[in-house]
């Protein structure tokens, strides 16, 4: 299979505009004419089902929430990048562009990254014409902080809450085409399986999760705007209910899955605490603005941080990374707090923490400016810690939090099933092998606001499309293999809960998949996941009946893919004999520790085929050619 990217040739700077215009239109009148599925409603599907709204197609939104705001995206905290240059310190839009490339250490689509760059500037116009109540400076121009991975100011925040507020923005834009009548919203329907009819992607089957009746819906196109899969290592910062379940389905029907294996570690995380944990808490990148980050000099000093004087700690990144300091990238950031803990010099009760200090900061500016930029995380850390991190430094330590692989598409956005596109995170597209911080809110709004209206109408009136039904023998062989699924499920009546067998995967992906990876541990788990997959479909107990509300069956079905996705995400792993982001091998790095890319060999996405059950996947490749950010060594020194 020859994976086509589609992307417009010419210059960089006007890639975008002269593809818009050599794009097909559909007419306003003949939009009327022509439905599309948008499943999930949070800031990539919430921004297309209003704008596609608004364009006058007949749009049908899903969410397995009881509200799109209920959507993971309100959990981004610190910000979202835009290259305005309102602070008059160097940023552009090519300098954003080039810091997302080397962010991603040079595995992403320069195409796509250039015009995720451009339309930045739009984003936060859209965003303040909503209302979204950006941070100001005293004479009321939005304000800017900086963020790990630039060295300039670009990321607009409304306090430690950014994501929270844009998705009220986008939310209010969907539902106000909900109210015309122009958006039906179908809330706490979870999709179990898409209907291809032709070859073209024609609609899902849904599972109404209060009543547990299996649904079917035609359109003329499906877009997926799903989320990340971050949740297959079980303790994630992840909301509980995030999963891969809808591009997995997708994935199932022929859809390429693009770079499983490059997940995102983030730096900055309240430590685990013990087994009884189902999730984790993240506080903000933002922090590294003002907090110092440091661990003791020697090995087991356990006194107290106030104890410690300034010539016993430990400040790894400003001493490593002199020109961004704590500000490096998060894949650098979680890799040296791993390397210091490993070597003895963690922090806490486990031994697995570093300090993120404020008291400098606070000295420096007072505590009322602290709380004005910081205030709701620190009460956050507080609620969860007992701790104070006004007097005490807070502790964090690295947990997984984004997932830059996903379904691959092309440059609009469509996956290698024609009719099906996917937005956000859910797609592989624009962050490499690592996203830089305030980046994710920067890709959903883009994919959903600017490029998606553009790029599905060129899809529509490039295809016939024949008048599809839910009576189509297709929806009738999905229905029922998502009915099977499920009896399947209820009638196994094990003995052990899903809960243990998602926490013992997790645990496996974590230790030989998650911040360190090598060919060993990659073929022990491939060889101890398949095992786990086998005992959870002989002994896996999930209650009920079926045609019910059933939380132990939503959570059996998500599992049951994770214990799929995971074997896949190790074997990319595995194959990728190279060092990039977030996916370091530890085979390969660079004398002083950092990631060592292979580009003669691995300038490439990996994507992955389904060749059917119980055989191998089939790896395809899409080369990267970069005409205007070379590849170098990645340093932040």
């Amino acid at each position: 299979m020859e994976l086509k990217a589609n992307a417009p040739s010419g210059p960089i700077e006007t890639r975008w505009e002269r593809h818009k215009f050599e794009m097909k239109l559909v007419n306003p009148a003949n939009k009327r004419k022509y439905s599309l599925i948008v499943v999930g409603s949070g800031l990539a599907g919430a921004s297309a089902a209003a704008s596609l709204a608004e364009l006058g197609y007949d749009v049908s939104c899903f969410c397995y929430q009881d509200s799109p705001r209920r959507a993971h995206s309100i959990a981004a905290q610190g910000g979202i990048n835009a290259a305005k240059n309102y602070q008059n310190d160097g940023d552009s839009v090519f300098r954003l562009f080039y810091d997302t490339v080397k962010g991603g250490d040079f595995r992403a689509r320069e195409s796509n990254v250039y015009r995720l760059a451009e339309l930045s500037v739009d984003i936060i116009d859209q965003c303040v014409a909503q209302g979204v109540p950006f941070a100001r400076e005293y004479g009321g121009v939005l304000a800017n902080r900086s963020f790990g991975g630039a060295q300039v100011s670009r990321t607009f925040y409304a306090r430690g809450q950014t994501g929270q507020q844009l998705l009220l923005g986008a939310y209010q834009a969907l539902e106000r085409q909900i109210g015309l009548g122009k958006v039906e919203m179908y809330p706490r329907h979870e999709m179990l399986e898409l209907v291809v009819v032709g070859g073209k992607a024609r609609g899902i089957v849904a599972r109404d999760m209060i009543t547990g009746a299996l649904e079917s819906y035609a359109a003329d196109a499906v877009i997926l705007a799903t989320g990340g899969y971050g949740n297959v290592f079980y303790l994630a910062t992840y909301a509980k209910g995030c999963n891969v379940t809808a591009i997995w389905r997708a994935y199932k029907k022929g859809a390429l899955f693009g770079n499983p294996c490059y997940t995102q570690i983030h730096p900055t995380c309240i430590p685990v605490t013990g087994d009884h944990q189902s999730k984790l808490t993240l506080m903000s990148e933002s922090l590294r603005n003002d907090g110092r980050i440091w661990v003791p000099l020697k090995k087991g000093d356990t006194r107290p941080p106030a104890q410690i004087p300034e010539g016993e700690r430990d400040y790894y990144l400003e001493r490593k990374y002199p020109s961004f300091g704590n500000l490096v990238p998060r894949d650098v950031a979680s890799r040296n707090a791993k390397q210091v803990c490993d070597e003895g010099r963690g922090v806490g009760a486990s031994g697995f923490g570093v300090y993120l200090d404020f008291a400098d900061a606070i000295k420096r500016l007072g505590a009322s400016v602290i709380a004005e930029k910081y205030g709701n995380l620190f009460d956050m850390y507080e609620r969860i810690t007992d701790e104070n991190p006004y007097q005490v430094p807070m502790r964090i330590y690295p947990a997984t939090h984004y997932t830059m692989g996903g379904l691959w598409v092309d440059y609009n956005l469509m996956t290698t099933i024609p009719g099906l596109h996917c937005l956000g995170e859910a797609n592989f597209s624009d962050h490499g092998a690592n996203r830089l911080g305030a980046s994710a809110l920067m890709q959903g709004l883009c994919d959903g606001y600017f490029v998606i209206p553009y790029t599905i109408g060129h899809y529509l009136a490039s295809n016939k499309l024949d008048k599809v039904g839910t009576d189509a023998p297709e929806f009738k062989q999905a229905e029922q293999a998502a009915s099977e699924r499920t009896r399947t499920l209820l009638d196994v009546k094990g003995t052990r809960t899903v809960d243990s067998f998602h926490r013992e995967l997790g645990k496996l992906m974590w230790e030989y998949c998650g911040m360190a990876r090598n060919k060993q541990g990659l073929e022990t788990a491939l060889q101890k996941i398949p095992a786990l997959r086998e005992q959870f479909w002989k002994d896996v107990r999930v209650p009920g009946q079926g045609a019910e509300l059933n939380q132990s069956l939503e959570k059996a079905g998500r599992v049951a893919d994770f214990l799929e996705l995971g074997e896949l995400m190790c074997r990319d792993a595995l194959t990728r004999e190279e060092s990039c982001g977030g996916h370091f091998r530890e085979e390969h790095q660079t004398p002083d520790g950092e990631a060592q890319r292979d580009d003669q060999r691995f300038q490439h996405v990996a994507a992955w085929e389904h060749t059917g059950e119980g055989q191998a996947p089939k790896r395809h490749q899409e080369p990267l050619d970069f005409e205007y950010v070379h590849p170098s060594q990645r340093s932040y020194k």
